[in-house]
């Protein structure tokens, strides 16, 4: 049994990605008392997915650029890639999700200019990001 395993969360994490590039499509956003502190935060979900992403500044920016909009209940419909890297947080590096662009990075019924492709994160320069065939359970 693996750590993560044996310790479940509600949220999304790097692990449950399992090392792959997951297209997802945003169902809704929804602010949710997280921690111990009980911040306040907003959660992304997915269509068909049951853990939600609880959102950084990070990958909420990302998420504005690749939509157009910073209005939070218009992103449902948008298509994204969640990929897991090594960030900083705390002065540490620490495994963590980021966001690239999906096939369709638009909500329903807008157009706006496709976004620059993401910048690669992983060693080989000018690999694109695609999802992996395989389905990962979250």
């Amino acid at each position: 049994m693996r750590v993560g395993e044996a310790f479940p969360s509600n949220y999304l994490k790097a692990s449950d990605l399992q090392g792959k590039r997951i297209s997802v499509t945003i169902d809704h956003v929804a602010f949710e008392d997280i921690g111990r502190q009980k911040d306040r935060k907003p959660v992304v979900y997915f269509q068909g997915k049951d853990k939600g992403l609880v959102l950084n500044k990070t990958n909420a920016s990302k998420i504005t650029a690749l939509t157009g909009t910073d209005e939070m209940d218009d992103w449902t419909g948008t298509t994204i890639i969640l990929f897991g890297t090594l960030v900083e947080f705390g002065g540490e590096e620490v495994e963590g999700i980021r966001v690239a662009a999906g096939p369709k990075a638009t909500p329903a019924g807008r157009t706006i200019p496709t976004p620059p492709p993401a910048p690669t994160v992983i060693p080989s320069p000018g690999e694109q990001f695609q999802a992996d065939d395989d389905d990962v359970p979250f």
